[in-house]
């Protein structure tokens, strides 16, 4: 295929070939895989900048969305690429073997530079996500920051550099240019950008930013920053987000209402006890989506409402494929049983040949998990419509699984995003600050302590 870029594509391609250090925060849909890719054939097929690029990236995107797009663009012919993932046998077979870039998944990247034997000799390392990266205490950053000082080039890609807040900023562009913008130490960005929040005496448990502190961070790293979003660049389909209500009967409320207030809740021949808000949240959660988990790790069903609804909504997608995102194991299994029982053909979307199929048009219906599909994968193609069955508290991971269809290349003129909602539940917390669109996960801390306070908003 021809590729004709946008003129954001043609500026954005040209900043990380004259920009040793780039980070590019450019929305979902926007192409940040072409853009990255044709500036690095320039680099190494033009000007001759580059000779061996590594592309770090979650394990599907990995595995799938690069490959598929070098195989896509008429324009990334030469480009040889070679996927080190699997086993360590696959990993090491695809290190060894001749290529102009490597594309690992983000699990691997300790193994590649501590464990594999191989010789780190990249002189261009592409970040995709480059959020994957906020915690300057995992491993993944650790082992990257020792080889950092011997790459000349690097890029980091993400669409969210601060879903949980301004804070998460200094371990991304620690990597990025070393320290040299927002300083080499945590404490000293926190000390010149943050100030206390919440607070026991001398303990500090959060920071808030300072008065003017994101304009300054933003002018501190402006130079090797593009931050793009999607409307103002393409002609984006509409996103209509809608609600579909289920309601719990008389008996399902009060024992909804009885966990909540007594935090543990007795069942015949099982216990299901919520030692703390966040395992409280998840057991209501788990109640709202109608089964939950008990001590003994059983499955213990509690209501059909949201099943019922989900198959409402098939039905009314009327041959249509339908994308449903779920969060518990018992979410996937109660609704495989529900499909199969219905005779609708359906996958998880967790392998290449099960995008593939999405993709052609021949999967009535997709199911994902927000944590594992929601950075990267291409699915546009496949259909335009949503539907959440369990919600998550990660606004990161809800405006990532979204755009999976709500991106470039969709044809249709909508995306549908169906949320089933358990009224009177947590999913309608949830709901409350998802749909804020800035809030970040002080936020949803709130939204949890409402809920046990029987509070509203």
């Amino acid at each position: 295929m021809i590729y004709t870029p946008h003129d954001y594509q043609h500026y954005a391609s040209t900043f990380i070939e004259t920009h040793p250090v780039a980070a590019v925060l450019m929305q979902m849909g926007l192409g940040k895989t072409i853009i990255t890719l044709t500036a690095i054939s320039n680099l190494l097929f033009d000007s001759f900048q580059v000779h061996k690029v590594l592309i770090v990236a979650p394990l599907r995107v990995a595995r799938d969305t690069w490959p598929a797009e070098i195989a896509k663009w008429d324009h990334l012919g030469d480009l040889i690429p070679s996927v080190a993932v699997g086993s360590t046998a696959e990993r090491i077979t695809a290190l060894e073997r001749k290529a102009d870039l490597y594309i690992i998944n983000r699990e691997n990247i300790q193994w590649l530079i501590e464990e594999s034997g191989s010789v780190f000799d990249y002189d261009m390392v592409v970040l995709d996500e480059l959020s994957s990266f906020k915690n300057h205490r995992t491993k993944r950053f650790r082992a990257l920051m020792k080889t950092r000082p011997v790459v000349k080039r690097i890029v980091g890609l993400t669409g969210t550099p601060a879903s949980n807040g301004l804070i998460d900023l200094w371990a991304q562009f620690r990597i990025l240019d070393m320290g040299k913008r927002l300083g080499r130490f945590i404490t000293a960005f926190r000390e010149a950008y943050f100030v206390p929040d919440k607070r026991n005496g001398q303990v500090i448990f959060s920071y808030k930013p300072a008065v003017g502190s994101e304009a300054r961070i933003y002018k501190a790293i402006g130079d090797i920053t593009i931050s793009m979003k999607a409307q103002d660049h393409i002609r984006m389909p509409a996103l209509i987000s809608n609600e579909y209500k289920v309601t719990l009967s008389e008996s399902e409320r009060a024992t909804y209402e009885r966990l909540k207030k007594d935090l543990v809740l007795e069942m015949p021949e099982d216990q299901v006890t919520a030692a703390n808000a966040a395992s409280l949240s998840g057991k209501l959660l788990q109640m709202a989506n109608g089964a939950v988990y008990t001590d003994e790790g059983e499955t213990k069903s509690m209501h059909d409402h949201k099943l019922d609804a989900l198959e409402d909504l098939i039905e009314a997608a009327n041959g249509k494929s339908v994308l449903v995102a779920y969060w518990f194991k018992h979410d996937l299994q109660r609704i495989e049983t529900r499909l199969k029982r219905l005779k609708i053909s359906f996958s998880c979307l967790d392998s290449s040949a099960s995008i593939q199929r999405w993709n052609d048009g021949k999967l009535p219906v997709g199911l994902i998990h927000p944590a594992s599909a929601g950075h990267g994968l291409n699915l546009q193609s496949g259909g335009d419509c949503l539907v959440w069955f369990s919600l998550t508290w990660s606004l990161e991971l809800y405006q990532q699984t979204v755009a999976r269809l709500w991106r470039q290349g969709q044809q249709s003129q909508t995306v549908v995003v169906q949320h089933i909602i358990t009224a009177g539940t947590i999913d309608e917390r949830i709901m409350s600050v998802l749909s804020g669109k800035a809030q970040t996960q002080d936020a949803l801390i709130e939204a949890v302590k409402a809920e046990l306070d029987g509070g509203t908003r």
